[in-house]
């Protein structure tokens, strides 16, 4: 009898369950441009993995796409061709190994054959040669060895260091840096350590932030269900260890939701600043998916939220964030830099604009190596129009906060400098007052929000007051 028969061949050994979700969902994530926190939570409920399984395979999934521009800096020194030159599924698959490897707590040789086997089963036999010889070369150092010899040297170029070092683009640094160093002397923000310590934070997984939509729900009804309370929103809880919202009866029912406790505070300051005389009218000019729409109309008392959302698919998620809030609050499909309603309508106005998304690399682990600096380009006219079509929609008198969940200069202070310099109706207001019992808030009057200080996405405030 042959040897080659089928009682006589060795068995197939089968990859790792977990690994195989982790790896198709860094594929649609890099290859179809699907985002990783999605992609993720459909494949896990599909996958049936829960509790450490889930845990394991969420942490391949973003810890592979968060460091990815330095890993890269590595496997380009332990492979013998260009990386450009190797097939896409074969480069992220050799991201994943790196990662188990300087990252993780998987031993060497099991790291290294689960990736073969992996290999094998994904993209077959012809390619476990390669991996199995680069990932070896990769087991043969710490990551801080691996630092230590690709990164530029911390004294000559410590930008260049810590981009490597913290896994985030050059450009993003120094956008970071800048932002930073406003109002202090330049290079502050490095010398002092500072752009460091934001830096480490933005790798560290965001907190499961709760927040309460006033009158429906109570903050102790979520710490009932598990949560503690947020520090500085009077509506927020945070899930400390993690796990699914939606087994706290309020998050199932609508009447609490899931918003980091920045993007809670800068709704809170927009309802909380002082107008004189009618306070009714508010409107939400960028409003999808909601989150903000939500809070505010419920804060809004007896008047009236109108929420604007260019997008049809995003307007219905604004419609189902406001379903359990009483009041008759209005959802329009439009641009809101084309206004259907006449100049001065609103008492409050809240222009949370589109932007590069940078202050939220903690959740979106992808974004870092996604975004470019021309995509800052792009946005900055779309952002001048919308803060531009605020302040014409508020009244006399009446309030706009100004909003991006990024701290990237030109899409916070220097939007609102070119939109206040052609204008001669509306002002920036000291908006640190409203925060009241959050440190580190800077010179104002406008407010930067930061991981590192706060434990918040990196939101940013400026409060205007039209005269």
């Amino acid at each position: 009898m042959s040897d080659r028969s089928p009682r006589n061949r060795a068995p197939q050994v089968r990859p790792d369950r977990v690994r195989v979700v982790a790896f198709q969902v860094i594929r649609q994530v890099t290859a179809e441009a699907a985002y990783a926190n999605l992609a993720l939570n459909k494949a896990l409920r599909e996958a049936h993995l829960s509790g450490r399984d889930a845990a394991f395979c969420t942490e391949l999934v973003h810890g592979t796409l968060r460091w990815q521009g330095t890993y890269d800096a590595f496997l380009a020194r332990s492979v013998s061709r260009p990386l450009a030159d190797l097939d896409p599924e074969l480069l992220d698959l050799l991201r994943l190994g790196t990662h188990q490897l300087l990252n993780m707590r998987v031993d060497s040789y099991a790291a290294v054959n689960e990736m073969v086997t992996l290999t094998r089963s994904e993209l077959g036999q012809k390619r476990t040669g390669l991996v199995n010889a680069v990932l070896r070369k990769i087991s043969q150092r710490s990551l801080d060895q691996w630092i230590a010899t690709v990164a530029p040297a911390a004294d000559s170029d410590p930008i260049g260091y810590l981009a490597l070092a913290e896994a985030h683009p050059r450009w993003v640094v120094e956008a970071f840096n800048r932002a930073l160093d406003r109002g202090a002397a330049a290079g502050q923000a490095v010398a002092g350590g500072v752009l460091e310590r934001l830096l480490v934070a933005d790798n560290e997984p965001a907190r499961v932030s709760l927040v309460v939509r006033p009158g429906l729900a109570t903050v102790d009804e979520l710490v009932a269900g598990g949560a503690t309370p947020a520090r500085w929103s009077p509506y927020g809880a945070v899930l400390e260890g993690g796990g699914d919202p939606g087994r706290i009866e309020a998050v199932a029912t609508g009447r609490a939701g899931v918003q980091d406790e920045g993007s809670q505070l800068v709704a809170i300051v927009l309802a909380s600043a002082k107008v004189d005389g009618d306070d009714a009218n508010w409107l939400d000019l960028c409003a999808g998916p909601g989150g903000k729409s939500a809070l505010l109309a419920s804060l809004v008392g007896d008047g009236q939220l109108t929420a604007v959302e260019p997008l049809k698919h995003r307007a219905e998620l604004v419609r189902a964030n406001l379903r359990a809030i009483p009041g008759n609050h209005k959802v329009l499909v439009g641009d809101g830099t084309k206004p259907t309603w006449p100049a001065g309508s609103f008492d409050r106005v809240l222009a949370d604009v589109p932007c590069s998304g940078l202050g939220a690399l903690r959740r979106r682990p992808e974004a870092r190596w996604r975004r470019t600096p021309e995509d800052v380009v792009e946005l900055r006219p779309l952002q001048e129009a919308l803060l531009d079509s605020a302040i014409t929609s508020v009244r006399p008198g009446g309030v706009v906060a100004y909003v991006t969940c990024s701290p990237h200069p030109d899409e916070t202070r220097a939007v609102v400098d070119a939109v206040l310099g052609r204008r001669d109706d509306a002002s920036l207001e000291d908006a640190r007052p409203l925060f009241p019992g959050v440190p580190d808030l800077g010179d104002g009057p406008d407010v930067q929000l930061w991981p590192h200080l706060h434990g918040t996405d990196a939101m940013y405030l400026a409060l205007i007051r039209r005269s």
